[in-house]
């Protein structure tokens, strides 16, 4: 992408159509898992706010990241066994489906973390 969105919808038009269906979908999820969420752009791409930092996406060529901050990928680490990951970041390989069940599981916990993290 050559300039900052302003929207999601803008990021999503401009991401290939092999991952745009996978983003979609990775949207839906996210947003039927937190709508109380407020949905935005940040560091160029679409993000979720809940109560603190929710998740962030984005698509690349052979791959889509999924980003929820720390300490959730950890927690998960053995269900993440099957894909790529770093301190806060998921790669889901574009020619598999996308994990729904993991993707609400991860989301929920972020939510409960920032909901702890609010009531101190």
């Amino acid at each position: 992408m050559k300039k900052a969105p302003k929207s999601v919808d803008t990021y999503i038009k401009a991401v290939p159509r092999e991952a745009r269906v996978k983003i979609i979908q990775l949207r839906k999820i996210i947003k039927a898992t937190a709508p109380k969420a407020a949905e935005g752009i940040s560091y160029g791409m679409p993000y979720y706010e809940y109560k603190g930092r929710l998740a962030y996406f984005s698509a690349f060529k052979k791959h889509i990241g999924l980003y929820v901050p720390s300490p959730v990928t950890e927690e998960h680490k053995k269900e993440l066994k099957d894909y790529e990951t770093a301190k806060a970041t998921i790669r889901f390989p574009i020619e598999k489906p996308l994990p729904i069940a993991l993707v609400k599981k991860l989301i929920k916990a972020r939510m409960k973390k920032n909901e702890a993290g609010k009531k101190k």
